[in-house]
C-alpha cells in the first residue's frame, strides 16, 4: 500500500514528544486565553518549563519514569491566582488536539489526546474544587 505524501507520523520517541510539546506551548503563549495565564500570571519559565513537560509526556505516553513532579500542586496554586475553569481546559485541551492532529496520527497520538482529556478533566475537577468550597488541598 503506498503512503501518501501528507501521511503524518505517529507519537513514537522523545523527539516527537519535544516536537509536539514545543509546537502546543508555541500556541498557548499566543493564545488569547491561555497566554496571559502562563506569561503574565504564572510567570513560566519556559527554558525550565518545557523540559519537564518533555519528561511529563514522555512518561504519561511511553511508561518511561523520567518525570519528578506534581502538577495537581501546581495548577491549585495557580487557581488561587486566576480562575482555572472549563473555559481554560477547554482551551487548553483545543490547541492540543489541534497540535497533535496537524503533527501526527496513529495509535498513540490518539492516545495523547484522551490522556490530556483524562488529566484535564482531573486538574479541573480539583481546581475548580480548590476555589468553589469543594476539595481543599492545603
Amino acid at each position: 500500500m503506498a503512503v501518501s505524501a501528507s501521511a503524518r507520523p505517529d507519537l513514537a520517541s522523545r523527539s516527537e514528544i519535544i516536537r509536539l510539546v514545543d509546537a502546543f506551548y508555541d500556541r498557548v503563549r499566543d493564545d488569547d486565553v491561555l497566554g496571559p495565564i502562563f506569561n503574565e500570571i504564572a510567570q513560566v519559565d519556559w527554558a525550565a518549563h518545557l523540559p519537564r513537560m518533555y519528561d511529563f509526556w514522555e512518561s504519561v505516553l511511553f511508561g518511561e519514569a523520567v518525570f519528578k513532579g506534581n502538577p495537581l500542586a501546581v495548577h491549585i496554586s495557580l487557581a488561587e491566582r486566576t480562575p482555572l475553569t472549563s473555559v481554560q481546559f477547554d482551551r487548553w485541551l483545543a490547541l492540543f488536539g489541534a497540535t497533535v492532529d496537524q503533527l501526527f496520527e496513529g495509535p498513540l497520538a490518539n492516545e495523547a489526546k484522551a490522556r490530556a482529556a483524562r488529566i484535564a478533566q482531573v486538574l479541573q475537577y480539583h481546581t475548580e474544587g480548590s476555589l468553589g468550597g469543594g476539595l481543599h488541598f492545603r
